[in-house]
């Protein structure tokens, strides 16, 4: 069984960063696709960022590129979200989440944190 834990989250102004971890216990094997999926108020859930483990494949949301960088280091067994130039549109519940083994990033994810708040003032 996998937990996941998030931590980073927070206020921050517009044009702000945060860094948003994710700690994996248990075994996640190579090639597993992780990522960070974000709630705003609202809105629907949509993913924005995913990472394939031990491959560095990444993909990000066109709303996030270029500002958003996702990682997952293989030893801390952790994955991390960089986010750089904040926008008050990216304030939402933030939650990571894994599939239980390799295959494409589409739902369903077998593992889920239990969500850390980014909020962003102008």
């Amino acid at each position: 069984q996998v937990q996941l834990v998030e931590s980073g989250g927070g206020s921050v102004q517009a044009g702000g960063s945060l860094r948003l971890s994710c700690a994996a216990s248990g075994y996640i094997s190579s090639g597993t696709c992780m990522g960070w999926l974000r709630k705003a108020p609202g809105k629907e859930r949509e993913g924005i960022a995913f990472v394939y483990t031990g491959i560095d494949k990444t993909w990000l949301r066109d709303s996030v590129e270029g500002r958003f960088t996702i990682s997952h280091d293989t030893a801390k067994n952790t994955m991390f979200l960089q986010m750089n130039n904040l926008k008050r549109e990216d304030t939402a519940m933030y939650y990571c989440a894994a599939r239980a083994s390799s295959g494409d990033c589409t739902p369903p994810f077998a593992y889920w944190g239990q969500g850390t708040q980014v909020t962003v003032s102008s």
